[in-house]
């Protein structure tokens, strides 16, 4: 793709990959933003930007080849150590948000933190809040902390390894996104074959970290707390029954495409 101008190398990537991964490949190799790329495509192409097309042809993620990607307005840095955060995730943070109301949790618990993405999302909602992000992974805790400190957010934050009971605390306000893809689910390449393993598949149903949260997660939960569970779009049933069995009232909230998202427990 030895081509001198963006225009061009922007046709020719569009035969190989899509035409707006493309356009974002192309504007991360100028360093610039999407569209101010897109006002003047006679620029000079970098070399670099026939390699990121031949990595994004064999299927990796775009957002692992630009080690970012946006949530809830936040710029993240990611990578193959954690999942690529989703916008139909963004629904725990709104379901917070429309249970709090003019209330602010004080503290908050990230199950399963991965990125950090849910808990430095909230931390910019609720400015005075502090929060505790967990993790099995120290590849991932590593990642969630950094996001933490290029974000400013490293002095109300904190990263600890552990598992779905937490770190022994009470919390305002618990956020857990876990794995939930059944093991015989088809999935796409990009998603298959570059996302952790772990943070995606959960037993031959979909439902075994659920078995495993819903048992724990009201000895986490502060006297009016509330958790925000991210679910499957067919989990809503079998993920509730299993919640309910331990005592906690659930409401479903669904997403912007109007699919089950999000499990709103309390006790």
């Amino acid at each position: 793709m030895s081509l001198s101008t963006s225009g061009d190398a922007l046709r020719a990537a569009a035969q190989r990959i899509d035409r707006l991964d493309a356009e974002v490949l192309l504007a991360h190799a100028l360093g610039v933003p999407r569209l101010q790329m897109l006002l003047d495509l006679d620029v000079l192409v970098p070399p670099e930007f026939e390699g990121l097309v031949y990595r994004r042809a064999l299927g990796e993620p775009v957002a692992y080849i630009t080690g970012t990607r946006e949530f809830w307005s936040l710029d993240l840095h990611v990578t193959s150590d954690v999942l690529i955060p989703r916008p139909d995730t963004e629904t725990l943070i709104e379901a917070a948000i429309a249970h709090f109301g003019d209330r602010a949790p004080a503290r908050i618990l990230d199950l399963g933190t991965g990125s950090g993405a849910l808990l430095l999302a909230a931390l910019s909602v609720w400015p005075t809040a502090r929060g505790v992000g967990i993790d099995a992974s120290p590849a991932a805790l590593a990642v969630a902390a950094a996001n933490a400190a290029r974000l400013g957010f490293a002095d109300r934050a904190t990263f600890a390894a552990g598992d779905w009971t937490g770190d022994g605390g009470f919390y305002d306000l618990i956020l857990c996104n876990p794995p939930y893809v059944a093991t015989t689910e088809a999935l796409p390449r990009d998603v298959a074959d570059w996302e952790p393993h772990a943070a995606l598949f959960a037993g031959p149903n979909g439902l075994d970290d659920y078995a495993r949260i819903a048992p724990v997660l009201g000895d986490q939960l502060g006297a009016s707390g509330v958790a925000c569970i991210e679910i499957g779009a067919a989990q809503a049933v079998g993920v509730t029954a299993l919640l309910e069995t331990q005592g906690l009232t659930v409401r479903l909230r669904h997403d912007l495409a109007g699919l089950p998202r999000c499990l709103v427990v309390t006790k």
